[in-house]
């Protein structure tokens, strides 16, 4: 049976990501040449070079600059996506939104200003999964 197509950034993980579980606190600058999956809290900034998975109850506190993202919890603080970025309807976002592409689910509450770089206007979409981060 082929390989079926994995449309969601979070479903394209290749390499092991960094884990920051479920009531973990990181106080400081995290930077990582790979993957992040946050389940706990952050304060700091970050530098991910590669997708930055936050969970739905995850939280964030400080500016933020990935090669890819999946937001389903919270961020204070301004995230800048080198490619895609997909906010999930759980996310709440409190800072300025910057990426190629945006895709942004029913719910989801940004209060900031979103810029797109990439030639496709953002896409908004009705979540049809539970996150599972």
């Amino acid at each position: 049976m082929p390989d079926s197509p994995r449309r969601r950034l979070l479903d394209r993980l290749s390499e092991s990501p960094t884990l920051l579980a479920e009531g973990a606190h990181l106080e400081g600058r995290l930077t990582a040449p790979g993957a992040v999956v946050a389940s706990g809290a952050v304060t700091g900034d970050g530098e991910i070079g590669g997708t930055l998975s936050i969970g739905p109850k995850a939280r964030w506190q400080g500016n933020i600059r990935a090669a890819s993202a999946v937001v389903a919890g919270q961020i204070t603080g301004d995230i800048h996506v080198d490619g895609k970025l997909e906010i999930g309807a759980s996310a709440i976002i409190r800072g300025n939104v910057r990426a190629q592409y945006v895709a942004i689910a029913h719910g989801a509450i940004v209060e900031g200003e979103i810029s797109v770089s990439g030639d496709a206007a953002v896409l908004k979409f009705s979540e049809k999964r539970t996150p599972t981060l």
